[in-house]
């Protein structure tokens, strides 16, 4: 039993047609799934983010210097603190001080969170207010 394919006469056709059918159903299919997935990406919750400053650091003398090495060393000014019950009770000493006094953190950049996060967490405890760290401005034309 033969099976016959195509036409009885012996002359081919070429077939010059697309077929878009199935153009048409990707197409169809990646629009929804676009139309589902743009929302979830664009939601987020309404912030007000804080707006980038470049203030100029001014240098009172009643301002804390503490800085953090990148062995995670902490520097009362150029005195090395023992340990964090140390800093605490010489925070403790100048947080009492009216008006209260800046704490400025110099961080290494090498220097690990965990150690800038203890000298924080200090300042918390001994009630200091206000916080600021210190960094340089990126090289230029770099």
């Amino acid at each position: 039993m033969g099976m016959n394919v195509g036409s009885s006469s012996g002359d081919d056709e070429v077939v010059s047609a697309i077929n878009t059918t199935p153009l048409v159903d990707v197409m169809l299919v990646l629009l929804i799934i676009f139309l589902i997935t743009i929302p979830v990406v664009t939601q987020s919750v309404a912030l007000n983010l804080p707006k980038e400053t470049n203030q100029v650091r001014v240098t009172k003398p009643e301002n804390i210097e503490i800085a953090v090495t990148k062995d995670g060393d902490v520097y009362w000014y150029t005195a090395l603190v023992p340990d964090n019950e140390a800093l605490v009770t010489r925070l403790k000493k100048v947080s009492v001080l009216n008006p209260q006094p800046e704490v400025h953190i110099r961080g290494d950049d090498k220097a690990r969170y965990e150690s800038v996060g203890r000298v924080m967490v200090a300042c918390q405890r001994a009630g200091i207010l206000k916080i600021s760290f210190v960094t340089e401005p990126p090289a230029r034309g770099g």
